[in-house]
């Protein structure tokens, strides 16, 4: 059938269309990561982000398209998890700007769309690197903007769009050698493909059922956070959306800030997502509807909830001062009991669970941003898929917010241990990246499939050691394949070696490797500490 142009019901089916598609193929794109480590989540960074857009939409009554498309993409904006989500989001964002004054999608404005989809995602990577997700975009944007000049079918302009795309899918590996070397194709670029591939699959379908459900969480879910904060002040944690075309959201925070705290107001065009800890919901929601319609209201009782909460989920201990704001507050992200003592030792306000493999999203910093009181807000993220995310936070926040690109959780705490309270922001953050500078990061994990890099064939469960991108150590023994690690890295420049062991590593084992350490390189300090991560045995920091 041909389809000269779409509105917002089509685009609506295309989208859930896109997230079911993905959904289904997530595994698939997992299984790209260039690592055979157990921490491939590309699939499912992207398929969180689809399904946080697709609630925005789900529940909207609205064919104009360019509504249908900015409520997408803020909860895109919202959802965005991990580096391939963060991008994925930006996509969306450039699309629904092309397309806001738009009640119907024809051939030309679909391939404008694409076109400032594909540069607003490059714009929002500071180094952007061909033959990943931004590639596949662009190609897929090029093409789009030729096949629209002679053709007026969205669905053979689709078909070839999906067409062309694969092809430069397919040729990633040929611009980015880690790729090649690993025998696969780009993750995020796979995932995109996905999403057009779906979102063609159900125009051409009468109706496509999409669950939206928290089910596909289980990995997040298993470690959301409960925030303990004694004597909770404001005891209603309240979330609504409204559908308004009122622009002026600093007024409306205004208006809405003596109702309580941990307050965010954001949105794009024609829709606001409001989060704020309150005594008084129905107030607030008195309050919004002034401005317009409310959907996906939430209110929930935290009192009860911090009563009743789980005794083995994670904690995270929040201190806001009853007096003025303190100078500086620290957010980080982790995962380990260790590993979060650490940083609480350390003065860190708020830790956000989660790391490898378990990316928070754009809106879990967002919300940690509003958690704490200081007048500098420092993010640390100690995991290069989740600075994406934490940059994102920042430009959505109306506080002073600063993100120190920690990649690791050695960097993270090598940071903090050199920040100076009594140094301005600029001063400290020169500081801690100088430091951070002289930090080398060792992590110790076990093979989710067979590959070959560097040389070295690897088989599954085979236990891997990796520093700076690259695999140093391979083997069948967790303690050889370690030591034989931090044989390779340390140089006559190092002098403090510091062993995080997780979960599965008992004491006994941790010691041992570090007497080894002791014993065979005498003029090195060897420091032991129970991290308690998950997936990998050791993470280690080596100064």
């Amino acid at each position: 059938m041909k389809i000269i142009n779409v509105d917002g019901t089509i685009l609506k089916k295309a989208f859930i269309g896109a997230t079911k598609f993905l959904e289904e193929h997530k595994e698939e794109i997992n299984a790209l990561n260039v690592f055979p480590v157990p921490d491939g989540d590309t699939g499912t960074n992207m398929a969180l982000t689809m399904k946080s857009a697709i609630k925005q939409i789900e529940g909207l009554e609205e064919k104009s398209a360019g509504k249908v498309v900015s409520a997408l993409s803020t909860g895109s904006l919202m959802g965005a998890r991990g580096n391939s989500g963060v991008i994925l989001s930006q996509l969306f964002r450039g699309f629904a700007e092309a397309l806001k004054d738009k009640e119907t999608v024809d051939a030309i404005d679909l391939s404008q769309a694409l076109k400032l989809a594909s540069d607003t995602a490059y714009k929002a990577v500071m180094k952007p690197t061909e033959g990943t997700i931004l590639t596949v975009a662009r190609g897929c944007a090029e093409h789009a903007l030729i096949i629209a000049e002679k053709e007026d079918d969205l669905s053979v302009i689709m078909r070839s769009i999906i067409e062309y795309g694969n092809d430069v899918l397919n040729k990633t590996p040929e611009m980015l050698p880690v790729l090649k070397q690993a025998g696969v194709v780009d993750a995020g670029g796979k995932g995109l493909m996905c999403v057009l591939a779906g979102a063609y699959n159900a125009m051409a379908m009468d109706e496509v059922v999409m669950d939206t459900s928290d089910e596909g969480r289980i990995e997040m879910l298993s470690v959301a956070h409960h925030v303990d904060l004694g004597d909770i002040e404001y005891g209603y944690c309240t979330e609504f959306m409204i559908n308004t075309e009122y622009t002026d959201h600093e007024g409306f925070r205004t208006n809405l800030s003596e109702f309580g705290d941990s307050l965010m107001v954001v949105g794009g065009e024609g829709l606001i997502k409001v989060h704020i800890h309150t005594n008084h919901p129905g107030k607030v929601l008195e309050k919004a509807l002034t401005l317009g319609e409310l959907n996906d209201i939430k209110i929930d009782n935290m009192r009860y909830q911090h009563e009743h909460r789980f005794e083995d989920e994670p904690q995270v201990n929040i201190e806001k001062s009853e007096g003025p704001a303190k100078k500086y507050s620290f957010i980080t992200v982790s995962i380990g009991e260790g590993i979060n003592r650490v940083f609480k030792e350390l003065n860190v306000d708020y830790i956000i669970p989660g790391g490898q493999t378990m990316n928070p999203s754009t809106e879990d910093i967002l919300k940690a941003v509003e958690g704490v009181d200081g007048q500098n807000i420092i993010i640390l993220p100690n995991n290069s898929n989740i600075i994406l995310a934490a940059d994102q936070a920042r430009e959505l926040s109306d506080r002073n917010v600063y993100v120190f690109p920690s990649k690791t959780i050695p960097e993270g705490i090598t940071a903090l241990l050199y920040f100076d309270t009594e140094l301005d922001i600029e001063e400290n953050l020169a500081n801690m990246e100088q430091a951070v500078g002289n930090v080398r990061t060792a992590q110790v994990t076990y093979a989710v499939r067979d590959t070959e890099m560097n040389g070295a064939e690897i088989k599954k469960d085979d236990i891997i050691g990796i520093s700076a991108g690259d695999i140093i150590a391979t083997g069948d023994d967790i303690q050889e394949v370690s030591f034989d690690l931090i044989k390779n890295i340390i140089d006559e420049n190092s002098s403090l070696i510091t062993i995080f062991y997780g979960n599965d590593i008992e004491e006994e084992q941790a010691t041992e490797l570090s007497e080894r350490l002791h014993k065979e390189f005498e003029d090195l300090d060897v420091e032991l500490v129970f991290g308690g991560q998950p997936l990998y045995y050791y993470i280690i920091s080596i100064e």
